[in-house]
């Protein structure tokens, strides 16, 4: 093909990549200058983006394996490295959302948030602070909150001659181990989040609840004398596990209080507004539950561990994540 060929059969698509660089498009999505059949061809669109460049590679490699002009190869290479800055620095612009989220957005936000996230923290760790410690002087009362079957199964993944600690029975390896607590701390949160669309009172009894059975199950299993191998076992995990409990707690309760006290808005917009919000602290939670169920699969069952170093650990997740909260975003005073 001559190069004149070439150029015209190619050139719709070219100047098509010269305007989707440029970032103009038309009132309709196309982009400026084109019209009709030529800009329904050409346009760039996210679905057409690979395929496009792709293509536009294939351009440069097939212009340098016919030898056409020098002019036309630069032109071409410079849309290429342009096309691929703008793709990948996008990626890398969206990475650095993600680093900006962790480092900046999230601390302050649980700060913006303070009054919900200890009403989600009174909720969650005052029924579970309450019921380890009656057990300690009523035993029976266990069985108020957790069915014998359950309170069996605590004993035998948590006894000292455990096989396997803290591995339930239908879990055969860490693996599937690991699937069984992020389905288990996901449910929790899930609670704790999706109750706050019934005015809140949802996540409200669902903090509650969870604290109490958490609180039965430490408390039960620390009156039988299962202290280092239970206590040992949760205290790598606990601050990621439990805090994030916290934060889906306290999402709930957002949007809870949006339904209940809108302001001036409409309640349908208020619960737009707080959902905003809420979801960027659910975020944070997911990424504490699921850190925590790597550390409940892979850390906490090692029996070789000396049992004070596990509690060194938990302390220092515990110390980390109160710091991170508290001071991580905070501007310095010019």
């Amino acid at each position: 093909m001559k190069e004149y060929q070439f150029i015209e059969t190619r050139r719709a698509d070219w100047e098509a990549w010269d305007r989707w660089l440029k970032g103009g498009t038309g009132d309709k999505g196309e982009p400026n200058g084109a019209s009709g059949t030529e800009a329904a061809a050409a346009s760039i669109t996210a679905e057409t983006l690979p395929r496009q460049f792709r293509s536009l590679c294939r351009d440069l490699s097939l212009a340098r394996d016919r030898r056409y002009s020098e002019p036309l190869l630069d032109a071409l290479r410079d849309r290429v490295l342009a096309a691929h800055q703008r793709i990948y620095g996008a990626r890398r612009a969206a990475g650095r959302r993600w680093l900006r989220y962790v480092l900046h957005d999230l601390p302050v936000l649980v700060r913006s948030e303070a009054k919900l996230v200890w009403a989600s923290a009174a909720l969650f760790f005052l029924p579970l602070f309450l019921t380890l410690g009656v057990l300690q002087f009523y035993p029976d009362g266990v069985y108020f909150l957790l069915s014998p079957e359950t309170v069996g199964s605590m004993e035998e993944m948590y006894a000292p001659t455990a096989e396997h600690l803290g591995r339930p029975r239908h879990a055969s390896d860490d693996v599937m181990m690991l699937g069984f607590y992020i389905a288990n701390n996901v449910r929790i949160d899930f609670q704790c989040f999706a109750g706050g669309i019934a005015f809140g009172l949802g996540s409200v009894f669902f903090l509650i609840y969870n604290g109490l059975v958490i609180g039965a199950v430490a408390g039960h299993l620390t009156q039988i004398g299962y202290i280092e191998t239970f206590w040992g076992f949760v205290a790598g995990h606990s601050a990621p596990e439990l805090i994030g409990a916290v934060l889906s707690g306290a999402a709930g309760l957002r949007i809870g209080l949006a339904l209940i006290a809108p302001g001036r808005l409409r309640r349908a917009d208020a619960v737009k507004k707080a959902a905003q919000r809420a979801v960027h602290l659910l975020y944070g939670a997911a990424g504490l539950t699921f850190s925590a169920a790597f550390v409940e699969a892979f850390w906490s069952p090692i029996r070789t561990v000396p049992v004070a170093l596990k509690y060194g650990v938990g302390l220092a997740f515990w110390l980390a994540l109160l710091v991170y909260f508290t001071l991580v975003g905070r501007r310095r005073a010019a």
